[in-house]
């Protein structure tokens, strides 16, 4: 079986990387670690860069767990992780939240709330500690 991790390059997807394996380890499940952009904008702080993809490699390895990386660029980073759950192998997804204002998810959206309300499987939603 395998557990879906969604990854940002900040500390919210350091805490679901670290939930994500150690739910992995419980399990005896690998881990697929999807971190996508819609790639309409020149920089997105929540793509991991090239040399952040080594640190996170680095990172699965020395967990011990088996591990995937994906990384993809154009879509929706909700539907990406919404089609990696249709998988039949996907058993639990991991992502990590930050609070949001009433008015900034009334603004914003939530990509948070839609995994959570639309995800077939179960879902951990984490928070960095403080």
């Amino acid at each position: 079986m395998t557990i879906v991790i969604g990854f940002s390059a900040d500390q919210y997807g350091s805490a679901a990387l670290d939930h994500g394996l150690a739910e992995a380890k419980v399990r005896g499940a690998a881990v697929r670690v999807i971190n996508s952009s819609k790639g309409d904008s020149w920089t997105d702080p929540k793509f991991a860069s090239a040399d952040g993809v080594v640190r996170l490699e680095e990172a699965l390895a020395a967990s011990g767990v088996p591990h995937e990386i994906h990384q993809e660029v154009g879509d929706d980073a909700g539907d990406t992780l919404l089609d990696a759950m249709a998988a039949e192998d996907a058993e639990l997804l991991v992502i990590g939240i930050r609070h949001r204002t009433p008015v900034g998810k009334l603004l914003l959206g939530s990509t948070a709330q839609r995994l959570l309300l639309n995800c077939p499987k179960p879902v951990l939603a984490v928070k960095p500690a403080e």
